[in-house]
């Protein structure tokens, strides 16, 4: 049985399948609000949720690729406030592919995608979230420098290796800012991108990803952490 109304409120940028749809659901289940987004030109699976969401959520569209639609996104959310942004949005190449394979086209398609394009969607739309809100962002255990002991997924590890840099100096330059920021390992889950050998199915991961977001609210400060809440080393 879904959970009564709770009066929270989650833009979830990224929403259209896999883990960001899962969220999507899991979210609505517990009663919040939720503004989630498709790219322009898709009919996801979203709009299938309309009709059991009790009119508590919103399908917008953006392309994070394009600065000019997250700018867009901003300004028709505006006038509003959210407990949380969580940003979900990975791309891969190749897996066998090394560095000193891939081109240069496909180096910048992940690292645009996965690294950049992430933190412009922050910079843009912090200010919608409350002082109290969280800021979250989908990252991966891939992208732990210290764990990194095989060396395989190199080009993908390296992408989200600088989104936690990125997301570092993010929190510095806001030291002062109440918010909580994390960075979320959601493990290898069994997704058209985790592929079907992956360790996780949906169901084992989405759901102890949120219950860790929520038991991180008003924490305040920058933690990178898988699923079930434990640290990953950076």
């Amino acid at each position: 049985m879904p959970n009564l109304p709770s009066h929270k409120q989650l833009i979830l940028i990224g929403a259209s399948r896999g883990l960001g749809f899962a969220l999507a659901q899991e979210y609505l289940k517990r009663g919040w609000h939720v503004v989630a987004t498709e790219r322009r030109g898709t009919r996801s699976k979203l709009h299938d949720l309309l009709g059991t969401a009790n009119g508590r959520l919103e399908i917008e569209t953006v392309d994070i690729l394009y600065p000019e639609q997250v700018a867009a996104l901003r300004a028709r959310l505006a006038s509003r406030k959210f407990d949380m942004l969580f940003i979900n949005a990975g791309v891969k190449n190749e897996d066998q592919e090394t560095i000193a394979d891939v081109s240069t086209e496909e180096f910048i398609r992940v690292m645009v995608t996965n690294a950049l394009s992430p933190m412009r969607v922050v910079e843009t739309l912090q200010d919608l979230v409350l002082p109290s809100g969280t800021i979250g962002i989908m990252s991966s255990g891939q992208g732990s420098i210290a764990n990194n002991e095989s060396g395989n997924y190199e080009v993908y590890r390296g992408s989200k290796a600088a989104l936690n840099m990125f997301m570092r100096s993010f929190a510095a330059r806001h030291a002062g800012n109440p918010r909580t920021l994390l960075l979320m390992a959601p493990g290898w889950v069994r997704t058209d991108m985790g592929g079907p050998q992956a360790r996780l199915s949906i169901e084992e991961s989405i759901p102890n990803l949120a219950n860790t977001l929520d038991m991180q609210a008003g924490r305040g400060g920058l933690q990178y952490l898988d699923y079930i809440g434990r640290k990953v080393p950076w």
